[in-house]
């Protein structure tokens, strides 16, 4: 999924994709345009968007939750089965999540995915994560 809200010269996503899901761009200031039947969810755009502003859905995860595979570039990074707090597009509580997977490598120049399991109801609302700090209560 793509939430480009501005018409901006950029286009590392499409460059990114292996697969070539990501269309070629009529015009470099347009927004990017997905064929989800050549996307197979691995995320190496995500990571290449200097907006943060690509994910992905993954609604095969289970037969209640849904995986959102998301950019994060804080520190420090969430650990894999810990609990964190969903956060939606205006950074308020959605509920509790389980970070299934983290990320990281040289070439995703210091933008981690991590890999967040929500109910399936909630996923097209989050879009970011808080990390508790020690002793702190999740919000959801």
């Amino acid at each position: 999924m793509a939430e480009c809200f501005q018409r901006i010269p950029c286009d590392p996503c499409m460059h990114a994709c292996p697969r070539g899901a990501i269309l070629p761009f009529k015009d470099i200031n347009d927004t990017p345009v997905i064929d989800y039947n050549r996307c197979n969810g691995c995320a190496l755009c995500v990571t290449r968007c200097p907006g943060l502003a690509l994910f992905v859905l993954d609604y095969t995860y289970s037969a209640r939750e849904a995986v959102v595979k998301m950019p994060y570039e804080f520190l420090p990074l969430p650990e894999p089965e810990t609990t964190v707090t969903a956060l939606d597009r205006r950074g308020e509580a959605v509920c509790a999540a389980r970070v299934v997977k983290v990320v990281t490598g040289e070439k995703m120049d210091r933008t981690a995915l991590i890999w967040l399991a929500v109910p399936k109801e909630l996923a097209m609302e989050v879009r970011h994560c808080r990390v508790p700090q020690r002793g702190e209560k999740i919000d959801g």
